[in-house]
């Protein structure tokens, strides 16, 4: 059996494969989901980040769930949760949560307890965060758990910068000016050590080094705007990104023009791919979400109309 479990605009839609196609179920109706993440010890256990109403757990894919973190993380505007995929001493693996205004915290008991790591705060680009539909505030959009070192977590700021943690969350190393300003999304690979790949506002990124050095690989790209990724679990040379002219084209159905682009193992060009898509016209930016059980790279695409609050 296949589950996959999308964040809709305002509801989170679980699907189960069946003989006769796919079951789906409707859960926290209100809620508005950024964010849904899988702990991989724990059949079942699942997270999702809601703007305005807080963190959730279910431990039923996604049957039942319960409002956790409330008497600790300080805002309900939970923009993003991540757990490690890598194994834990403890009985859960580590999650982390992402709030607006720009807050990060860590559990180490899935969920049932929550640390702020307050040294976020404290670096000197955070002066500068600002999110443009709200300039006045700012928020944690990505968080990655490095997919090979269980200490080291990257978090997104929108809009502002890319940093990261060697140490769980507790000391935070700046951006790099020479690297993304605006990551929506980022990605790490097990069988890439120290790589990374940024799906940015200003483009698309990659490091070899941590973040140390950069590259900006744009060749084949006609559109600049980037948000998902997803790279082929077998080959770290296999990506996938979506890509607009600008945000006024991403993320309302009336304005929308959205395209995918995928870059093969050569590592080249970025191509345009439109087979078994609807067109660009009309689609709104797409999230990736990659099927690590296949030897190629599958995908779920979701499509939502997203509203920038």
């Amino acid at each position: 059996m296949t589950r996959l479990m999308v964040g809709m605009h305002n509801s989170v839609l679980a699907l189960e494969s069946a003989n006769t196609g796919w079951n789906s179920r409707e859960s926290l109706k209100g809620t508005q989901p950024q964010s849904i993440a899988f702990d991989p010890l724990n059949s079942g256990r699942v997270y999702c980040a809601t703007f305005g109403n807080g963190l959730w757990r279910s431990d039923d894919n996604g049957q039942t769930w319960s409002n956790i973190g409330k008497d600790v993380i300080s805002s309900p505007y939970v923009m993003s949760v991540a757990v490690s995929s890598l194994k834990s001493e403890n009985e859960f693996n580590k999650v982390y949560a992402g709030t607006e205004p720009s807050a990060f915290y860590i559990s180490n008991d899935g969920g049932d307890s929550w640390e702020r790591m307050k040294a976020l705060d404290d670096l000197p680009s955070s002066k500068s965060w600002s999110f443009p539909p709200r300039p006045w505030t700012h928020h944690v959009r990505w968080i990655e758990p490095d997919a090979n070192n269980p200490d080291y977590v990257f978090a997104a700021i929108e809009a502002g910068a890319l940093v990261q943690s060697h140490d769980g969350g507790k000391t935070w190393i700046d951006r790099n000016q020479q690297g993304p300003y605006d990551t929506h999304t980022l990605a790490t690979h097990s069988k890439a050590p120290r790589r990374l790949y940024s799906s940015a506002g200003d483009g698309y990124y990659e490091s070899y080094d941590y973040g140390e050095t950069w590259t900006r690989p744009m060749e084949g790209l006609r559109h600049g705007y980037l948000f998902g990724i997803a790279v082929d679990s077998g080959n770290p040379e296999a990506v996938i990104i979506s890509a607009s002219n600008g945000p006024s084209r991403s993320y309302l159905a009336e304005n929308a023009e959205t395209f995918v682009y995928r870059r093969d193992g050569d590592g080249k060009e970025w191509k345009s791919v439109t087979d078994g898509l609807p067109k660009a016209i009309g689609s709104t930016m797409m999230s990736f979400v990659p099927v690590y059980n296949s030897p190629n790279l599958s995908l779920a695409i979701e499509y939502k109309q997203w509203n920038p609050k």
